[in-house]
């Protein structure tokens, strides 16, 4: 029977270790492709002025940022910090946000809001409400783990 100090099993460990890594850092490569992008249209949009061209420039970069947010967690990963909520909690708010200005977008156009626009308004309002409460919850949990 193998114990967990073998050389098989510490050779296997490195070796799934290292591929693991190999992903982080690929994952973080196409983050970075995809950001350069959205970042692309973004410019494209700001070239062609019009009212669409600015709620897909808002839109595009408030993508932007939550792949960059996703990229700061991988890097963290890299770096053997510790997990954090916060960033998660960040890109659920940046998308809340990116959804509402979105469904504004869509209803700027509209002499008469349908009521289905209302209620993901308010649904996704509240869903930025319970992320901020949750984040300042996330926030005086880590002081007290760090003043332990």
């Amino acid at each position: 029977m193998l114990d967990k100090d073998s050389k098989i099993v510490v050779r296997f460990r490195d070796w799934l270790i290292g591929i693991d890594m190999a992903f982080h850092v690929l994952a973080a490569v196409l983050l970075l492709i995809g950001c350069a992008i959205i970042f692309y249209y973004a410019v494209l949009n700001l070239l062609a002025p019009s009212r669409n061209a600015v709620f897909n420039l808002i839109n595009d970069v408030l993508l932007a940022l939550i792949i960059l947010e996703l990229l700061w967690t991988v890097i963290r990963f890299l770096k053997r910090q510790k997990f954090i909520i916060g960033p998660f909690l960040a890109i659920g708010i940046i998308a809340a946000v990116r959804r509402i200005l979105l469904i504004e977008a869509q209803t700027s156009f509209m002499d008469h809001v349908p009521h289905d626009k209302l209620y993901e308004l308010a649904l996704s309002t509240l869903i930025i409400i319970v992320l901020m409460v949750s984040y300042y919850l996330s926030v005086k949990a880590q002081k007290i783990d760090t003043e332990q």
